[in-house]
C-alpha cells in the first residue's frame, strides 16, 4: 500500500509511520495548520507592545498625568492591557507587562510604573 505526503503528495518510502516525504514538508503543512491561530497571538502581542512602549514614553519621570487624546493621538488602544490591579481604595488600574494606567477622571490618567510586576 502506497502512502502519500500530507503536504505535496508524493509517494513516501521509508517507516510505516512516516507522514511525511521530507522535512520541508513536515514543517510547510505544520506552518500552515497553525498560521491562523499564530496570526491573531502576533497581533495581539504587536498591540500590547505598542501600548507597552506608548506608556514608557510618557512615563519617564514615574509620575505622570496624561490627557485621553494624547493617548489616543499616540495609538494607544484601550481594550489590551496584560493585568488589571484594584487598589485598596478601590482604584482600578491598567497595566501593560509594567506600565500602567489609572484613570484620575473622565478625561486624565496617570501613568504608572509597577517595579514588582510578576509578567
Amino acid at each position: 500500500m502506497e502512502r502519500f505526503c500530507l503536504d505535496c503528495g508524493k509517494v513516501i518510502r521509508g517507516r510505516s509511520d512516516k507522514k511525511f516525504c521530507d522535512d520541508d514538508c513536515r514543517n510547510s503543512y505544520n506552518n500552515s495548520q497553525n498560521r491562523d491561530e499564530v496570526a491573531i497571538i502576533r497581533n495581539i502581542h504587536n498591540v500590547l507592545r505598542r501600548n507597552r512602549r506608548i506608556l514608557a514614553e510618557l512615563n519617564s519621570s514615574r509620575q505622570t498625568k496624561v490627557h485621553r487624546d494624547q493617548l489616543i493621538a499616540k495609538g494607544y488602544n484601550f481594550d489590551f492591557h496584560t493585568q488589571t490591579t484594584i487598589s485598596q481604595t478601590g482604584k482600578i488600574s491598567f497595566y501593560c507587562y509594567e506600565q500602567g494606567l489609572a484613570k484620575i477622571d473622565e478625561e486624565y490618567f496617570q501613568v504608572l510604573f509597577n517595579e514588582e510586576s510578576p509578567i
